[in-house]
């Protein structure tokens, strides 16, 4: 049985090339492991504090102070103890902070201890991450699920926050529903993706890409973003609402005032009722079956209103809403809020308290959608969470740039050594 010998820090750089935590594990038996942790830029107001440094360096987003935090105060107080006991040190590292936002630390520190930490039980254990990751959840919850490979959701077009064009929902993406193998999946999102390139090349629109390496054209509405990947879909010779489907994530919390919401880029105002109704009119004419915050996070009469409006047909999934933090998740459940939610680690800062949402929606039936942010690095553990958590989908960008591109080759892999693990459907 290995112990814990020292945890180290370093400042390295995300996808922007903005600062974030790397942590190495090294335990006594001499296996190291490392962690890196993402960042988002469209954030909910109630998500974990990313502690960063403020002053000129790197304009005030280095994340030194979350780094020494580590090595000076995270580093004796993990020391001995033993990795696969992720429930204890993630409560170590929660109650040395001592704030609900986790705000002391910072919650980048504490998520890349509690990352590296799982990763370097899983080496020790000699088994797979994604099995590992199972094994946590058992120990957690006392519960079993089924792990699969998940269906991926892939951003292949871009605007609001993700990029510099005048679209005012955030993403736009297909999901590959009707392949076999997560295999098949990617070669028709691959497809699609450069058949996509071409059509917008044509039509001489930008073929620059955004933070998730979807396009980001400036277009003369949200609709036709959607028309054009239906277009890519059909070049493909894939069938639109047969094999392929489209989810959208609003972000709405973005284009939000307070009373309206205010899409630009159309040059329309609607309340909550009106910009439901132009959500629900979306769905009756594309094969949309996913839409991720679609009201704003406080807005929540317009959740219900959504919720009512098309939630039996449709994928309505919290992001902002819920933060993947438990007591809000569950306050949203009660309220009849949406009907999925994103789970996104950073939000709330450890594997166990992630778990423990994912047990919430396991529980309560809302599905779970484990998510990338915009400011990616090369680490994969969603990958092996999303499959070892048995969730169904994963959302981590468009088939384009190595940080997002990583997670979906990691995926490959899992499913070339794990033929007993299939794809969710």
């Amino acid at each position: 049985m290995a112990l814990i010998q020292s945890v180290k820090a370093i400042q390295v750089l995300d996808s922007r090339g903005l600062p974030t935590v790397s942590c190495k594990i090294t335990l006594d038996n001499g296996i190291t492991a490392s962690s890196t942790v993402p960042s988002g830029a469209s954030t909910g107001t109630k998500e974990a504090l990313e502690l960063r440094d403020g002053g000129d360096f790197y304009k005030g987003k280095g994340v030194e102070k979350a780094v020494n935090n580590i090595n000076t105060l995270i580093n004796p107080l993990l020391e001995k103890l033993d990795p696969r006991d992720q429930q204890l040190i993630d409560q170590k590292l929660i109650d040395l902070d001592g704030t609900k936002d986790k705000s002391n630390i910072g919650a980048n520190a504490i998520l890349a201890v509690s990352l590296a930490v799982s990763h370097a039980a899983a080496k020790d254990n000699n088994v797979s991450l994604h099995e590992h990751f199972l094994e946590i959840y058992h120990n957690i919850t006392g519960q079993k699920v089924n792990p699969s490979l998940p269906m991926p959701m892939l951003n292949i077009l871009n605007g609001g926050e993700h990029a510099d064009n005048n679209i005012d929902i955030q993403e736009f993406m297909i999901i590959p529903k009707g392949a076999n193998t997560f295999k098949e999946a990617m070669r028709w999102s691959s497809e699609i993706y450069w058949n996509l390139k071409s059509i917008l090349k044509e039509k001489k629109l930008s073929t620059g890409v955004g933070d998730e390496g979807g396009f980001a054209p400036n277009l003369q509405s949200n609709e036709e973003a959607i028309k054009l990947i239906i277009e890519a879909i059909n070049a493909s010779n894939l069938i639109p609402g047969e094999d392929v489907f489209i989810a959208l994530d609003c972000a709405a919390s973005e284009f939000y005032d307070g009373t309206k919401y205010n899409l630009a880029g159309e040059n329309k105002s609607l309340d909550s009722t009106a910009f439901a109704n132009y959500l629900e009119e979306l769905v009756d004419k594309y094969p949309i079956i996913s839409i991720e915050d679609g009201m704003d996070e406080n807005d929540n009469e317009g959740w219900k209103i959504l919720t009512e409006k098309i939630g039996s047909r449709c994928q309505l999934v919290g992001d902002d809403l819920f933060v993947t933090n438990k007591t809000i998740f569950q306050e949203g459940i009660n309220n009849n809020l949406a009907n999925s939610i994103l789970i996104k680690f950073n939000q709330i800062g450890s594997i166990t308290e992630t778990i423990e949402t994912i047990q919430i929606a396991n529980k309560h039936s809302y599905k779970s959608i484990i998510s990338h942010r915009s400011g990616e690095t090369e680490d994969t553990t969603i990958s092996d969470l999303a499959v070892g958590l048995g969730a169904g989908q994963i959302k981590t960008g468009a088939p384009c740039r190595s940080d997002r591109v990583a997670k979906y080759n990691r995926l490959l892999w899992i499913e070339e050594e794990s033929p007993n693990i299939n794809l969710s459907q």
